[in-house]
């Protein structure tokens, strides 16, 4: 079962992505948020380094929960979310 117990993560800003990790058992999953995906839950982001982590920290359940639905579709080794996993 996923879990997300590590709050590690970390802004990518050449990717325009955040990197965080979820668990399933000993098995660490990588995830990576798109910026247009959180701005799209978060219009109101700024679009600074810290402001785009404090979005990320304040949506982590529900960013949580939508890494935890593209992972019980299938099994990959890192998954990307963009927009069209909202």
């Amino acid at each position: 079962m996923l879990n997300f117990p590590n709050e590690s993560r970390t802004y990518d800003a050449v990717a325009d992505r955040i990197r965080f990790w979820g668990h399933d058992g000993a098995l660490e999953v990588p995830f990576f948020l798109q910026l247009n995906a959180l701005f799209r839950l978060y219009p109101r982001t700024s679009n600074t380094e810290a402001g785009i982590l404090a979005a990320f920290d304040a949506g982590r359940t529900r960013i949580n929960e939508i890494a935890g639905k593209a992972y019980s579709r299938d099994r990959r080794s890192f998954y990307v979310l963009g927009p069209e996993h909202l």
